[in-house]
C-alpha cells in the first residue's frame, strides 16, 4: 500500500447478462490480481452483488473494471456504487465467490 493511503470498502452491483458467463470468477480473479478483499455472488434478480475492499486506488480500477470489461462474455448494462467508505482494517481476507 502506498504511503499514507486508506482503505476503502465499497458494495456494488452489477446489471445485465452477468450470470452464466463466468462473471463471479473473473471477478474474484481480477480482484485477487489487484490485491482486493471481498466477494461476489449472484442474486436472484439476474444481477450480480459484491463488496469490495482495498487500498482506495486499487478499489477504483475494481470498479472501472466492473463498469467497463467484466467477463469476456458479459454484456453489462449498469452498475451501482453504495456505501462507499474508509475503513481503519480489511474486514475480509480473501475475494471470495458466495454461493
Amino acid at each position: 500500500m502506498a504511503d499514507g493511503e486508506q482503505f476503502m470498502s465499497v458494495d456494488y452491483e452489477v446489471f445485465g447478462k452477468v450470470q452464466g458467463v463466468f462473471f463471479r470468477k473473473y471477478t474474484q480473479a481480477e480482484g485477487a490480481r489487484l490485491g482486493l478483499v471481498g466477494w461476489v455472488q449472484n442474486t436472484d434478480a439476474g444481477s450480480v452483488r459484491g463488496q469490495l475492499q482495498g487500498p482506495g486506488g486499487r478499489v477504483q480500477e475494481m470498479q472501472d473494471w466492473l463498469r467497463n470489461k467484466g467477463s469476456p462474455k458479459s454484456e453489462i448494462t449498469g452498475v451501482r456504487f453504495q456505501n462507499e467508505r474508509r475503513i481503519p482494517r480489511l474486514q475480509h481476507s480473501a475475494f471470495s465467490i458466495r454461493k
